[in-house]
């Protein structure tokens, strides 16, 4: 199907056009006290040429905007909202450990204080001894978490699922059981917390028309009618540039905040396949030996989201004198300002070799790796 504008109708005129696209800018004619523009290409996303001056100038000059959002502008506007949206009520939230929830949780605590009650599942697709490493932050800022040991019940629900979908969706609905049992063991919870950034929005749901919906995401979508609790999203339309720079404005550790994306359903999209505790403990020490790796190399902060994949491919191989079948992984790492768009990391040969080597040495299982040099677009960032 053509998504392009081929012509326009009368009283509008066009400002550009490109090899491809007839209409790649246009404007409605006259002296109207609100003009309209219209562009048929992305300039909010990093790799569109002079897309950030675009909008700029679209804001300054037509829209007279005076420029004066800071981070502690939104977190000062935030927090009042807050106040006003939650009252004297009080809020569950799932944290995760990663940048979003957590810059999100400490908006709301600033807010409302021990009226937020954290939860952070360990639901057995954490990297490796994460549990308790996100529990000791979460207890050194002040947060008001709970932390459950809930593996088990995850690898349950995820017996026997191969489907991308049907681990997210598996992963989301005990979520929402474990929140609902938590919820009911507390007086006056009326909001869930989440830590919804733009782009999940855009990934999931058709906001405004009949987009493509790409996946479904574990921040985003209903809740169940029994669970009667409202959504509480701070920050919902930023992108992870902006939720970095609020989180430092609110005083959170900087290795927290410059802590890569990782996913809410966790290293079960990293097993493509079934997955098995057997699996996840040979991911764990696979991912740790790589994202240790990219820190004592000084390569951490150069790259955006970085992460192993377990595939269910088994190669033969030789460990000494015997000859071995055994799984494939593939080291995935890019850059990326806003995560619409990302292109993959240019890593040192020498560094991955030595990841490569280390893996195959000291992770029983595992006897290939190699490396993902496919960019978003059009693959995305998650292989699943």
């Amino acid at each position: 199907m053509d998504d392009s504008i081929t012509s326009l109708p009368a009283g509008f005129s066009i400002l550009a056009t490109t090899e491809s696209i007839p209409v790649a800018a246009f404007k409605k004619d006259g002296t109207d006290t609100n003009p309209l523009y219209g562009l048929q290409f992305h300039p909010e996303v990093y790799h569109s040429t002079e897309g950030k001056l675009m909008i700029k100038n679209f804001l300054v000059e037509i829209c007279k905007c005076s420029q004066n959002w800071t981070p502690n502008s939104f977190v000062e506007e935030t927090v009042a909202k807050l106040k006003e949206q939650i009252g004297d009520k009080q809020v569950i939230m799932a944290l995760s450990g990663g940048v979003d929830s957590t810059v999100a949780a400490t908006l709301i605590a600033k807010a409302i204080g021990n009226r937020l009650h954290g939860i952070f599942v360990d639901n057995g697709v954490l990297r490796k001894d994460e549990f308790q490493q996100v529990l000791d932050t979460y207890d050194s800022i002040g947060l008001n978490v709970k932390g459950i040991d809930a593996k088990q019940l995850f690898y349950d629900a995820l017996k026997d699922q191969t489907e991308p979908e049907a681990k997210r969706k598996a992963i989301g609905k005990l979520f929402i059981d474990v929140f609902q049992e938590e919820s009911q063991k507390l007086e006056n919870i009326s909001f869930l917390g989440q830590g919804t950034i733009y782009p999940d929005v855009i990934e999931s749901v058709s906001v405004h028309g009949p987009s493509q919906t790409i996946k479904s995401h574990h921040n985003v979508g209903g809740l169940p009618d029994t669970m009667h609790l409202s959504l509480v999203e701070p920050l919902r339309y930023l992108f992870k540039d902006e939720v970095r720079k609020v989180g430092l404005a609110l005083g959170i550790p900087a290795d927290m905040i410059n802590r890569h994306p990782f996913p809410g359903p966790g290293l079960a999209i990293r097993i493509l396949g079934e997955v098995t505790a057997e699996r996840v403990d040979m991911l764990q020490k696979a991912d740790a030996i790589f994202i240790n790796g990219l820190k004592t190399s000084g390569l951490y902060s150069k790259v955006w989201q970085a992460g192993t994949i377990l595939l269910p491919v088994k190669s033969v191989g030789v460990m000494g004198d015997e000859r071995t079948y055994e799984f494939t992984v593939a080291l995935r790492a890019v850059t990326s300002v806003d995560g619409m768009t990302a292109d993959w990391a240019h890593l040192p040969y020498e560094f991955l070799a030595d990841i490569s080597n280390e893996i195959i040495n000291n992770v029983r299982g595992i006897n290939r790796v190699v490396y993902d040099i496919s960019s978003k677009p059009p693959a995305t960032i998650e292989w699943e």
